[in-house]
């Protein structure tokens, strides 16, 4: 037998990265094991469950559904705008228009400056060089999201839903620890979302490519103000469990 022969029916693999190798990289983008520092912090959650707003499953999806439809829309339209190309200095500086709150700001830096160390080693990129080295501080976390998934051959719409995704995963992920919460319950609540989730990644790939044309002001820019007075809160704690 003939081992060098595809058997009949058999798919041979495509020649360069093509639309399943461009899932598999979502796929690996959006893992909570890649190495992208979000593990260290938890969206919000820490803050919140220390409030009261955090107490069990049905609060969590509440915490997460508006997250979702704020910060998580905001940073879905950063990453699908850098994914199809705008400048990625440009969509920098508009992060940092849109998060008022320093410790965010500075959480978002630290987030990104893991998370280009980490693409650039999975997928080089002359833009993600560039970006290194225009911020070395690091660049907003939903921009260098954007980029590493450009270089891995995927769509804006991949990369806002890669946001999005990441928007609602970390705090659910957090509050298994924080409140000993039954991860199937943490899962059910994510499982839950996806209808919010897909209307949110359409809405900001939508808004990456008319921002082509109309400029970076259509993107996204909705605001969380209790996100942001719980962030600075719990960036003065003397311990914590989680850096955000």
């Amino acid at each position: 037998m003939d081992t060098d022969t595809c058997a009949p029916g058999a798919v041979e693999p495509p020649d360069g990265p093509g639309p399943s190798a461009a899932r598999a990289a979502l796929l690996v983008l959006a893992d909570g094991r890649f190495p992208a520092g979000g593990h260290a912090h938890s969206g919000g959650a820490e803050a919140a469950v220390k409030a009261g707003r955090i107490r069990d499953a049905a609060t969590l999806e509440a915490f997460c559904r508006g997250r979702l439809h704020t910060t998580g829309l905001t940073a879905a339209g950063l990453a699908a705008a850098a994914t199809a190309g705008l400048d990625p200095l440009d969509l920098d500086d508009a992060a940092d228009a849109r998060t008022p709150s320093p410790a965010l700001r500075a959480a978002a830096r630290r987030l990104g400056r893991q998370l280009t160390r980490a693409a650039r080693a999975a997928w080089p990129s002359p833009e993600l060089d560039a970006l290194a080295a225009a911020r070395p501080r690091g660049a907003h976390q939903p921009v260098v999201l954007g980029l590493a998934a450009r270089a891995a051959g995927l769509a804006p719409l991949d990369a806002a839903y890669a946001a999005g995704y990441e928007a609602v995963s970390g705090p659910a992920t957090a509050a298994v620890r924080l409140l000993s919460l039954d991860p199937f319950d943490a899962t059910a609540v994510l499982a839950g979302l996806a209808p919010a989730l897909d209307r949110v990644a359409h809405e900001a790939a939508e808004a990456a490519r008319r921002a082509a044309f109309e400029g970076l002001d259509v993107l996204p820019a909705v605001s969380a103000p209790l996100l942001d007075i719980a962030a600075e809160q719990h960036a003065a704690w003397p311990v914590r469990l989680f850096a955000s």
